[in-house]
């Protein structure tokens, strides 16, 4: 198409929009924050530490974008509340707060179990009540929580987290439903490994880190910007009709039975 009239010129294009991202301060939601920047959108920086939350505003703002920050602590029903309201007009939500106690489930204390529980799924259903009420008053709206693929496979030592990221799959999928008339879409990203804080133990194993890069067909981690793309297009346009979804971005982690790779015979048997 010529003098710019293709339909499809501006599916990306977020300028106008507000979007706040939770988890801003640091790894995959500074990412984020960043990259909804470049496409337009006005960020606000949430984080539960607020000079993390500041830094990345700040690095917006060099780069000619639009962002501020917020101190943010989602198990906080009042705060999360407060800064729903505060930005009602806000168009899309990305949620990537998350904490994780890798401990066998004989191991776990209550007081660990409940740890995860509360950021991983009772923060997650703050976020998503109160800033669904805000977008389903607008009729417009694009939530995206950030999962994994422990939502659907796991490995010792990951039961609560796992359980909390199915969890919080199926409050992505009951809002999309629930909220589907009010023209709100309600999606999901499922990372495999990425190189954040998050993971820095098993990082720090150069066994473990080797084992875990093995599992992706592609044979490595991904870097927190690797998720960018994924973030951009689910709160872009370009998404307008997906909902309900996980977006897997795991390097092929799940669609493979480990790296191993046998000998094939012609005409042999499953």
């Amino acid at each position: 198409m010529t003098n710019g009239t293709s339909p499809f010129q501006h599916l990306f294009d977020l300028t106008g929009r507000t979007a706040v991202v939770v988890g801003a301060g640091g790894g995959i939601g500074s990412v984020a924050a960043r990259a909804l920047a470049t496409f337009g959108a006005r960020v606000v920086c949430a984080d539960v530490q607020g000079d993390a939350a500041e830094t990345t505003a700040a690095g917006i703002a060099d780069d000619g974008g639009e962002a501020l920050a917020r101190t943010l602590d989602v198990t906080d029903h009042a705060q999360v509340q407060r800064l729903a309201t505060e930005f009602g007009e806000a168009s899309v939500l990305v949620l990537t707060a998350a904490t994780n106690v890798r401990k066998r489930m004989l191991d776990l204390s209550d007081d660990e179990f409940r740890k995860v529980v509360r950021l991983n799924l009772e923060g997650t259903f703050f976020c998503l009540r109160e800033f669904g009420r805000t977008m389903a008053d607008r009729r417009s709206g694009s939530i995206i929580v950030f999962s994994s693929i422990r939502a659907q496979v796991i490995e010792p030592g990951q039961g609560v987290y796992a359980a909390t990221k199915a969890g919080g799959l199926q409050l992505v999928r009951t809002l999309a439903a629930e909220l589907g008339p009010d023209n709100v879409r309600v999606n999901s990203i499922a990372p495999g490994v990425v190189e954040t804080a998050l993971t820095a133990p098993i990082r720090a194993d150069g066994d473990w880190y080797e084992a875990y890069a093995r599992k992706s067909v592609l044979g490595r981690w991904a870097a927190p910007g690797e998720l960018a793309g994924a973030v951009v297009f689910l709160a872009s346009d370009a998404s307008s009709y997906v909902t309900g979804s996980q977006l897997v971005v795991d390097g092929g982690w799940l669609a493979a039975d480990g790296r191993y790779e046998p000998k094939l015979t012609v005409g042999a048997g499953s």
